[in-house]
């Protein structure tokens, strides 16, 4: 039966109303990774992928270790509000920066390395390419150089326009002192799963860390190899405040390889941080240790996962956020 037309003209009113509304609701809706993608720079700035690639490679052969440096400063910078260049901000009089938070102070580094590679796209394509996405770009080429798998990179990032110290210094980056559950807990903070976490951690098999951060562990740790422990002592003195910055490797093995020996130095209960050994210590990670431990393709596929997943989280896109100039200041 058909409608009148008075009943018609309601219903249209009414259906242009439903529509409205939904497109006002879709307008404010919290941008999210689906306006991420690998081509987001391909017109605008083609070359981007290059330019990064070539500041991380020529820093990479000066110093191995600025490659586990630059991997960190993603880490650190996505576990605060998203992977959105946060961290690389400076204190100003109106701004207080998380590099001084508990987690990053006298600790993160690399940032010189990020400023020469804004700089280098800067002059190639001015005010296009975010802080966030470079430090994300930059942080798969450090592992692809240092022998680790290649991903394509997903981009489209903006940059904050403020920093959080507070959620910096809160417990949200996990300490090198955590135990299992705190360290699944925390990465399921930000939508990452144990086995993430377990294949995140992976990033260890680089680098090195300050004597303040593995004290404890080599000192006071139930589930350490001794001769291990006793040989990590000789540089780190038992008493507070001494020796703090003197560094070890975190893994003893290949240090600047990224490969699969940080899982099989768990194993051996020789990991160098008491958040490694935990992974492998008669918990529900000990399977995912011994599988990573055993098939390095494994790893390499689930880290990738993990770091896609972790670079999906919460970004800014749109028009939220800004194009940095300079990585360590708002505009």
């Amino acid at each position: 039966m058909p409608l009148s037309p008075l009943r018609s003209s309601s219903f249209s009113s009414l259906a242009n109303i439903v529509a409205l509304a939904v497109f006002l609701l879709l307008l404010t809706a919290p941008t999210s990774s689906a306006q991420l993608s690998n081509n987001f720079y391909s017109k605008t700035c083609p070359n981007v992928f290059n330019t990064v690639k070539a500041v991380v490679k020529s820093a990479v052969a000066k110093e191995p270790r600025i490659g586990a440096s630059i991997l960190r400063l993603f880490f650190h910078d996505c576990f605060v509000d998203g992977c959105d260049g946060s961290l690389l901000l400076d204190d100003t009089p109106s701004l207080l920066g998380e590099k001084t938070a508990a987690a990053n102070n006298n600790s993160v580094r690399g940032f010189e390395v990020i400023d020469g590679i804004k700089s280098r796209v800067e002059k190639l394509c001015p005010g296009v390419v975010s802080c966030a996405d470079i430090l994300t770009i930059a942080s798969r080429d450090s592992v692809v150089l240092l022998g680790g798998p290649f991903w394509k990179v997903k981009v489209g990032r903006r940059d904050s326009r403020t920093a959080n110290f507070s959620a910096a210094n809160s417990g949200v980056i996990p300490p090198p002192t955590s135990n299992l559950t705190n360290l699944i807990k925390t990465f399921e903070a930000q939508g990452l799963s144990a086995k993430d976490m377990v294949a995140l951690s992976g990033a260890h098999t680089i680098g090195k860390a300050r004597c303040a951060s593995f004290r404890d562990h080599i000192y006071n740790g139930s589930n350490i190899e001794r001769r291990f422990a006793l040989a990590r002592q000789r540089k780190c003195p038992r008493t507070s405040g001494t020796g703090d910055n003197n560094l070890a490797v975190l893994d003893l093995r290949t240090s600047k390889h990224f490969d699969n020996n940080y899982f099989k130095n768990l194993l051996k209960k020789k990991g160098l941080l008491n958040s490694d050994q935990v992974l492998f210590n008669g918990g529900s990670t000990d399977s995912l240790v011994r599988t990573y431990s055993q098939n390095n393709k494994v790893f390499d596929s689930d880290f990738v996962t993990a770091m896609i997943k972790m670079g999906d989280n919460k970004p800014l896109t749109g028009s939220r956020g800004e194009i940095r100039k300079n990585c360590r200041r708002v505009n």
